[in-house]
């Protein structure tokens, strides 16, 4: 701890961080430079040299005093800093600091040829957010406006700008990306997402399978995200099916989280996703909803709707399985349809609405014959039902070829 650190000792440990960081960059040893910068991270040695600051008050004299360290001393003065006050628990010192750092870290970078230094300016895209989300923390429990992580957003735009353009550097463009939708999401500022996505999407510069593995995922996973919130399935799913074929497989933390998104995407588009995977994933908020598929009960869905109406709405999902309704119907319409053909096949393709309604009665859901039509309406509308009404005898009439379509992967007609 720093109250047992010597004069000394303290003297001794910044002297030696100040070394590794000059070595580091002089010798342009990206992996060497990554570590010194993740404040965050709570490494021992970056904890040990915290300890050293808070005794040794005098930092800045040490960084000015020799030529190749004063060279980096608009990084390093504000680093340390932010170190000290890291260590301590004041984040939002910390993050003004490390800001302050950043864009000085930001100036060097521009000016290097080569990407030798990408890994340590994605440490630093990656601490920006990670600090600002801390004193954002610390802001809204003091009562004061949370403002930091916009200000981390803004940051990072002007990284992508210096990775965005032609050369080796371009590589490193897709984890700040990332680093800022988590922000975009964040925030709910998700309409932010766009501009990057065209510059990522339609740039001639960039060729997608260029990216890291890792970016890629986690770039679809986002944007499939996105795909979903605007309900564009067919897209959600094939963006969250790519994050999910290319996840690390013994990474189950980040295949739940796809997973999560990608189930009701599914079952949006008419497939029902296995018990044994909600099982395996801890997805078990899902398992009424797909029964009650299954069985064509609403009464069902809604009561799985109401239970985990926390966990939906937190995670954007509600609507979507809202929506997910029209599906249920069809399915009770089907068996109604089916114990009709058992006894009478030859008027089964007549159902009368009335026998519907009693249907939904016995599950529990009032409806009178008229709104029972209204709902049939909608069935033959989006093609989930192929049929016509005898308004007359109030008797929906199904077609004899494939009166209940399959979805097959694509989404109800809007």
């Amino acid at each position: 701890m720093a109250l047992h650190l010597s004069m000394g000792e303290a003297h001794r440990r910044i002297i030696e961080y100040l070394a590794r960081f000059s070595d580091a960059v002089s010798s342009q040893d990206g992996s060497a430079l990554k570590p010194l910068l993740a404040v965050s991270s709570n490494s021992p040695y970056l904890l040990s040299l915290a300890d050293a600051l808070n005794v040794f008050q005098d930092s800045s004299r040490l960084v000015n005093q020799t030529d190749k360290y004063s060279l980096l001393g608009e990084i390093l003065i504000p680093h340390f800093r932010c170190l000290q006050s890291f260590r301590i628990g004041r984040f939002v010192d910390a993050y003004v600091a490390f800001e302050k750092a950043a864009n000085a870290f930001l100036l060097e970078f521009r000016n290097w040829e080569t990407g030798w230094a990408m890994e340590a300016m994605h440490t630093v895209a990656l601490e920006i957010r990670v600090l600002a989300e801390k004193a954002d923390r610390e802001l809204a429990l003091s009562g004061k406006n949370p403002e930091k992580l916009q200000g981390a957003g803004s940051f990072l735009m002007r990284v992508f700008g210096a990775l965005a353009g032609k050369g080796p550097k371009r590589v490193g463009a897709l984890y700040v990306t990332c680093q800022l939708f988590k922000i975009y999401f964040k925030l709910g500022t998700v309409h932010l997402c766009r501009s990057v996505i065209r510059s990522i999407e339609t740039a001639r510069i960039f060729d997608f399978e260029e990216f890291p593995a890792r970016d890629k995922v986690t770039y679809m996973y986002y944007t499939g995200r996105l795909e979903v919130f605007n309900e564009n399935f067919l897209a959600a799913d094939q963006k969250l099916m790519y994050a999910l074929m290319h996840c690390d497989p013994r990474s189950e933390a980040n295949i739940r989280m796809i997973l999560k998104y990608l189930v009701p995407v599914k079952l949006s588009i008419g497939i029902l996703p296995k018990m044994g995977l909600l099982e395996k994933y801890n997805l078990l908020e899902y398992k009424d909803v797909i029964n009650a598929l299954k069985r064509g009960d609403l009464r069902l869905l809604r009561r799985a709707l109401r239970e985990h109406e926390d966990q939906f709405l937190k995670s954007g999902v509600y609507l979507v399985l809202e929506k997910l309704e029209l599906q249920v119907y069809q399915r009770l319409v089907k068996k109604i349809y089916i114990i009709q053909k058992q006894k009478d096949p030859s008027r089964a393709h007549q159902m009368k609405l009335e026998v519907i309604a009693k249907a939904l009665k016995w599950l529990e859901m009032d409806m009178d014959v008229d709104e029972v039509e209204c709902i049939m309406a909608i069935l033959i509308y989006k093609n989930l039902i192929k049929g016509y009404f005898a308004h007359k005898s109030k008797v929906v009439v199904l077609s004899k070829q494939d009166p209940f379509p399959r979805l097959n992967g694509k989404p109800v007609n809007s």
